[in-house]
């Protein structure tokens, strides 16, 4: 009877072991060697209120070099002799139209283009105006952000390098979840057309990399909540707080009671 009880409980502990793990794991649905597709290729594009700083170059310095500072413009013109590597970095904002204004080309459209496409359209519009023949355009984002929140081991907002990032990047950036995240309850909240839109993940499952949240945009946030046990741990702090200021009470009122008795008696 003793090994039989021995024996259940091993049984039991081996459960609760497959259980937690499952609560755990990431991609628990895919093999080792499991081809898996992916979107394709994806790009951060550019929206309203983004800042972007934008270089144009050419061979020859002196020809690109209004084109990166309207106030070097201005010396240039007065027989100064510039080069393109001491041109002030400028950051541009897209306004609400999805428009920038840069030094001599004046408005581009760029709300919903990448990076790359950008470049080409100054590049076009440089060669199209006959103000030289050979622009390189470089585009860059000023400020990409992310947020990351909730059971994590860094939660905060957080600056990205590359214009491509996923939500496993940005779980990374985070210290990946803490032992009580909930891994099937993942939301990532996103501004579409001036409202917020919620997405629940599964990182459990590969259907992660089929959802359109999969490659995160700027200014995402990704919001980990708590699973049932951490809730529950949550719950039982506060009723022992609860019970521990009250029992305090309880005594101080006690000890106050039994000093206005014996003053009493005197």
């Amino acid at each position: 009877m003793r090994r039989l009880n021995l024996f259940i409980l091993l049984l039991g502990l081996l459960f609760a072991g497959c259980n937690a793990q499952q609560r755990v794991l990431y991609l628990q649905d895919v093999e080792s060697g499991a081809e898996i597709e992916i979107p394709e290729s994806y790009q951060i594009r550019i929206r309203p209120l983004d800042q972007l700083t934008i270089v144009i170059n050419s061979k020859d310095p002196e020809l690109a070099f209004p084109f990166n500072s309207a106030s070097s413009y201005s010396g240039l013109t007065k027989g100064v002799n510039p080069s393109i590597s001491t041109a002030s970095l400028q950051v541009f904002t897209v306004d609400n139209n999805g428009y920038i204004t840069l030094p001599i080309i004046g408005e581009v459209k760029c709300d919903g283009l990448t990076r790359n496409e950008l470049q080409k359209v100054i590049e076009n519009k440089i060669k199209e105006s006959n103000y030289f023949e050979d622009p390189q355009v470089n585009v860059r984002f000023a400020t990409l952000q992310i947020s990351v929140l909730g059971e994590v081991t860094r939660p905060g907002r957080f600056d990205i390098k590359s214009d491509k990032i996923t939500i496993l990047d940005a779980l990374a950036l985070a210290g990946d979840m803490t032992i009580y995240g909930n891994r099937e309850n993942v939301a990532v909240i996103r501004e579409v057309d001036g409202k917020n839109i919620v997405t629940k993940l599964d990182i459990r499952s590969s259907e992660i990399f089929s959802s359109p949240c999969f490659y995160l945009q700027q200014n995402d946030i990704v919001l980990v909540s708590p699973n049932k046990y951490r809730a529950a741990s949550s719950e039982i702090n506060q009723n022992r707080s609860f019970w521990i200021s009250l029992a305090s009470t309880g005594i101080s009122f006690a000890t106050l009671l039994m000093t206005i008795v014996t003053v009493a008696k005197k």
